[in-house]
C-alpha cells in the first residue's frame, strides 16, 4: 500500500532539504511536486522525480481561475497512479511555499489514499522574521489564487502549527532565542534535525520499516501515520491544544484564563496593542454584548483575524450534545464553570521580550467591571456591539 507524507512549509531551503533526506533514506520513494508559481500564465507544473531525477513532468490547467484548486483536482489522480504502479512506497508530496498541509492531508485522505505522516520543515533563525511578517502573500508573489487575501505571517503559522513534527534545518544564525521560540509555539511537536546526513541509508528489502525507525528519525516520522481528524480537532478554536506558560532564553508565553467576559468596546479599543504586544497569540474569548458565542483570536504579523466558530456547549440544549464530538467535550469540561460553563477567555500569548505585566494589566482592564458584570446578561446584550464590523454581522 502507498504511503503518503505531506512536507510543507515557507522555509522552502528547509523543505526541499527534508524532502531530499526523505528520497535517501527510504528506498521506492518518489516526490510529487506542484510549481505554483506558473500559475500567472494559466497552468500548474507538476513534477514527479526519484532520487536519480525526474521521471515525468506536466501541466494542470487552472481550476475557476485558482492556482491552490487545480493543485487538489490534480494530486489525488497522481497519487492514485503510483499506488497502482506496484513500485512506489512512498509518496512525498511537497507543497508549494503557501499551499497550507491540512487542507492537503483533508484532500488526499478523502481521496481514500493514507496519509502517514505531515512534516513541516523550519529554518529557527527564520521563524520569528516569518511570524512578524504582516505582508500579504499576494504581495511576496506566494497567493494560491487571486482571491487569496492570507498574510505571510499567519499562514506560517498555521503550516508550523498543524503539523505533529518539525523537520529543523541546522541553521548557524540560529541562536537560543530562536530554538525557544519554535519550542514554546509548537510545545508539542516532535523536532527532528535534518542538517547532518544519517550515518546509513534504508536498505531495501522486508525490513526497510524497521531499518527506517533505527536509522533515521525523519523517515520514521514520515511512515510513522496520522490522524486527519485528530489533527483538525487539535486546531479547532474550541478544543485546541494551545501552548502552556514558560519563560526561558528571553521567549516568553502567558496563559491568560478568565472566567468573565470582556467589554465590547473597551476589548475593541484595546485591539492594536493587545495584537501587537506578542510575535504570535491565539485561543478563544468571549464578549459579553454576544454572551452565547465562542468567538476565536488568531494574531500573528501584528494583524488579527477574529470569528465567530458557533455556540459555547453551555448555550446548547441538553439533547444537542450528543452531536457535538467527544473532544470537543472533554475540552469543555477542562473549563467548566458551575455558572457559566465552557464560556471563558482563553488565550495564549508567546513573544520574545513579552511585557507579561502589561499585557495581564490591559486585558483585565478589558473584562466587566464588578458593576457591569453584576447586571447580568440582558443588560450585557445591550452593550455597544463594537465588534459587528469585524464579525461582518
Amino acid at each position: 500500500m502507498l504511503s503518503v507524507v505531506i512536507v510543507g512549509g515557507l522555509h522552502a531551503d528547509a523543505r526541499k532539504e527534508a524532502v531530499e533526506r526523505l528520497l535517501a533514506d527510504v528506498p521506492g520513494s518518489v516526490v510529487l511536486h506542484h510549481d505554483l508559481a506558473t500559475a500567472a500564465a494559466g497552468t500548474v507544473v507538476r513534477t514527479i522525480r526519484d532520487a536519480s531525477g525526474i521521471l515525468s513532468a506536466g501541466e494542470a490547467p487552472l481550476v475557476n481561475d485558482c492556482a491552490c484548486c487545480a493543485l487538489r483536482e490534480d494530486l489525488v489522480p497522481e497519487l492514485r497512479r503510483l499506488a497502482d504502479d506496484g513500485v512506489t512506497r512512498l509518496a512525498v508530496v511537497e507543497l508549494w511555499d503557501s499551499v497550507e498541509p491540512k487542507a492537503m492531508a483533508e484532500v488526499v485522505t478523502a481521496g481514500g489514499l493514507t496519509v502517514t505522516g505531515v512534516i513541516t520543515a523550519v529554518d529557527p533563525a527564520l521563524v520569528l522574521p516569518y511570524l512578524g511578517n504582516g505582508d500579504d502573500l499576494a504581495d511576496r508573489g506566494l497567493a494560491a489564487a487571486a482571491t487569496d487575501q492570507r498574510t505571510v505571517a499567519d499562514t506560517f503559522a498555521r503550516q508550523l502549527e498543524y503539523a505533529p513534527v518539525l523537520a529543523v534545518a541546522d541553521s548557524e544564525a540560529a541562536d537560543d532565542e530562536d530554538r525557544e521560540l519554535l519550542a514554546q509555539l509548537h510545545p508539542t511537536a516532535r523536532q527532528i534535525p535534518i542538517g547532518h546526513a544519517d550515518p546509513a541509508g534504508v536498505e531495501l528489502g522486508a525490513r526497510a520499516d524497521a531499518q527506517a525507525s533505527a536509522r533515521s528519525p525523519l523517515a520514521a516520522a514520515a511512515l510513522a501515520g496520522f490522524d486527519v481528524e485528530a489533527a483538525a480537532a487539535a486546531q479547532h478554536p474550541a478544543c485546541a491544544l494551545l501552548p502552556t506558560e514558560a519563560d526561558a532564553h528571553g521567549v516568553s508565553t502567558l496563559v491568560w484564563h478568565r472566567c468573565r467576559p470582556f467589554h465590547p468596546e473597551r476589548l475593541y479599543e484595546a485591539l492594536e496593542d493587545i495584537t501587537c504586544a506578542a510575535a504570535r497569540s491565539r485561543g478563544r474569548f468571549w464578549l459579553a454584548d454576544k454572551p452565547d458565542v465562542l468567538l476565536h483570536w488568531d494574531a500573528a504579523g501584528g494583524a488579527l483575524c477574529v470569528e465567530s466558530v458557533g455556540p459555547w456547549l453551555a448555550s446548547l440544549p441538553d439533547a444537542a450534545w450528543e452531536m457535538v464530538p467527544p473532544v470537543r467535550r472533554a475540552a469543555a469540561a477542562m473549563d467548566w464553570h458551575p455558572e457559566h460553563g465552557d464560556c471563558c477567555q482563553h488565550l495564549v500569548f508567546t513573544s520574545p521580550a513579552l511585557d507579561r505585566d502589561g499585557l495581564e494589566r490591559l486585558l483585565e482592564h478589558c473584562l466587566l467591571t464588578d458593576t457591569e458584570y453584576a447586571a447580568g446578561r440582558d443588560a450585557w446584550k445591550r452593550l455597544p456591539p463594537a465588534f459587528d464590523t469585524l464579525l461582518e454581522v
